[in-house]
């Protein structure tokens, strides 16, 4: 296989693990500390099954790593580069919804949040 294709098919693979609302809300909740996944529950307002199940999804891509303390696991971003990466991605969102009012407020606001 071409090198392009298969670094083409690895980004394509990793972008296809971020693409979802919920995951991202985690990422962004991860990234100034290692969380469990009942705090990330609360954070997030998601079940813990669903949160489970999202982390699930971003270990497999090596996104999060883990660590056991006893019986709790908690969970890290292995780059808060890629953070900082998705707030720089609401740069692309601004100007594609100027007409939105509210949607462009509410990306403000995360953007605000999310680069504290």
């Amino acid at each position: 296989m071409p090198y392009r294709l298969l670094a083409a098919g690895e980004l394509a693979e990793l972008l296809r693990s971020l693409a979802h609302p919920r995951r991202i809300q985690i990422l962004e909740e991860l990234r100034s500390n290692e969380r469990d996944v009942a705090s990330l529950a609360d954070a997030t307002g998601l079940a813990h099954s669903s949160v489970s199940q999202h982390l699930m999804v971003l270990r497999a891509r090596r996104v999060v790593a883990e660590r056991r303390d006893g019986r709790q696991v908690f969970y890290r971003l292995r780059s808060v580069e890629l953070a900082d990466w998705l707030v720089q991605g609401m740069d692309f969102l601004a100007p594609m919804n100027q007409q939105n009012d509210e949607l462009r407020k509410a990306i403000q606001k995360a953007r605000s949040k999310w680069s504290e």
